[in-house]
């Protein structure tokens, strides 16, 4: 029988062996995350194996009998030839240009008994046009009959000093901040046309513009504060400034929502520290769904704020975890799937508000319990620095504000349509890469703070923008909330 061998050693060696055996799972775990951002796919969708079906490689191999062979005979219908493909219609809204094509050497006699139509679908660059305002003077006797000269007044316009168009400055405004070309492009493309405009010229109409419009930013960020729910969450911006020559400051864009009236604010904030969130939302009260960032926990009206967490935030840290610990990962995000299950039921039959309490109160409840049970459970049996030690720790830290969504059915299970309207400032900052300076990230956050309002309500953000840009210099002040996006529509 063989003789086992016990080594003892103290305790100070058992920690030390604990430790290092928590860096390598540390280790390891950054190491597969590495290699996922380098060449595994970005989405965060999860689909658990099914344990009754093994791999191929699973499979034993097992000596199969040779059959033993019989002839059959069987009848079976002929295939039929596959139909040929149907086009899809043309839009009806497009422009139709026509072109008849006749018959080459048509006889005298002939005549038309029908005809056949093909309509292809084509693309004609964009292209610019010039307003040629003719306005005739006239010479004519006044009510007291003195001569005087008569001529028609000009339409009202943007920038009435400039000879840029509401067409061509929304065209430009909407290239940089949804289509995300840097002007200094723009010049490149108009230069195609022969069109030769500086790019100085066009940022000091873009700064002329975002003037007019900054009434119309201060009406919005007062309907989006407007309101008892508020989501939240904030995105980097780098920003050139004369301090850091060489370099660029990290300033922050600080994104508020409010899904009750379907509006979005960009506020840019030199940093991302609580000054931001505590001075806009100082006299705010309701409920606020953030990430869990600290700097929402201490505003300085907190007593009327009722903080809540973002599920998506706590699936995605034990989506990180698969590598680290698989069975009690897919445990956690088999439970979360059933969560927005429930949800995407009530989205589907459109439920109410009071419908969907109700709904959340007999099924929701019941798998938060079971959930908690077994988070405290799984919280003493994993190491705390461990991908899965992380995830459990961030859901039961911030489990007070992750129910609290069962209390009231307008509340949302996560933040996802915040950082929906983030997505933009992303692509843009990897085409114009900083903003010039601070102003200039604030003008930005004027401008995304719109277009992300547009593409919230199923707004075309091109036609909004020319038309506002066309009224707004008459639009009576105490009615500028006419102008916002959705608000004809609503």
């Amino acid at each position: 029988m063989a003789s086992t061998e016990t080594i003892t050693i103290s305790k100070a060696e058992y920690l030390e062996l604990i430790q290092t055996k928590n860096t390598v799972l540390i280790l390891q775990h950054e190491l597969a995350q590495l290699k996922r951002a380098l060449f595994g796919s970005k989405s965060e969708r999860h689909i658990p194996a099914d344990p009754n079906q093994p791999t191929l490689f699973d499979l034993p191999a097992i000596e199969q009998p040779e059959p033993e062979k019989e002839q059959i005979s069987y009848t079976r219908n002929k295939t039929q030839k596959k139909s040929k493909a149907v086009r899809l219609e043309l839009p009806a809204h497009l422009e139709r240009k026509t072109e008849v094509i006749e018959p080459e050497n048509l006889p005298q006699d002939a005549h038309k008994i029908s005809e056949k139509v093909t309509e292809i679908l084509e693309y004609i660059p964009g292209s610019l046009y010039v307003r040629h305002i003719v306005r005739p003077y006239y010479v004519g006797q006044s009510n007291d009959e003195k001569t005087e000269i008569i001529i028609a007044d000009l339409p009202s316009r943007a920038l009435p000093k400039s000879n840029a168009g509401e067409g061509l400055l929304a065209y430009l405004i909407i290239s940089k901040y949804v289509d995300h070309l840097p002007f200094y492009r723009q010049v490149q493309m108009l230069k195609r046309q022969d069109v030769h405009i500086a790019e100085s010229t066009i940022n000091g109409w873009f700064t002329a513009s975002v003037q007019l419009l900054e009434p119309l930013y201060e009406v919005l960020k007062t309907k989006v504060l407007h309101t008892d729910y508020l989501m939240a969450d904030e995105t980097p911006i780098p920003v050139q400034t004369k301090d850091k020559p060489g370099a660029t400051h990290k300033g922050f864009h600080w994104v508020y929502y409010n899904p009750l009236s379907r509006k979005v604010l960009f506020d840019y904030q030199k940093s991302r520290g609580r000054e931001g969130p505590d001075a806009l939302l100082k006299d705010y009260a309701g409920y606020l769904q953030t990430d869990g960032y600290n700097a929402y926990n201490n505003l300085s009206n907190k007593s009327k704020i009722t903080q809540l967490a973002c599920w998506a935030h706590a699936r995605r840290y034990f989506e990180k975890a698969l590598d680290n610990d698989k069975q009690r990962s897919e445990f956690a995000l088999q439970l979360i799937k059933e969560l927005y299950a429930i949800e995407r039921k009530a989205k589907e039959q459109q439920l109410q508000a009071n419908q969907i309490h109700s709904l959340r109160q007999e099924k929701t409840k019941l798998l938060l319990e079971k959930m908690k049970v077994w988070l405290s459970e799984q919280i003493m049996e994993v190491l705390p620095q461990s991908a899965i030690g992380k995830a459990i720790a961030y859901t039961l830290k911030l489990w007070p504000r992750l129910i609290v969504y069962i209390e009231d059915g307008r509340l949302n299970i996560d933040n996802n349509l915040t950082e929906n309207s983030i997505r933009p400032v992303a692509l843009g900052r990897k085409n114009y890469m900083f903003a010039g300076s601070h102003d200039a990230a604030q003008r930005a956050a004027m401008m995304y703070s719109f277009f992300a309002t547009c593409k919230i309500n199923n707004i075309e953000p091109f036609n909004w923008l020319k038309e506002t840009l066309t009224k707004i210099a008459d639009h009576p002040a105490n009615r500028l909330d006419e102008l916002l996006p959705g608000a004809i529509k609503q």
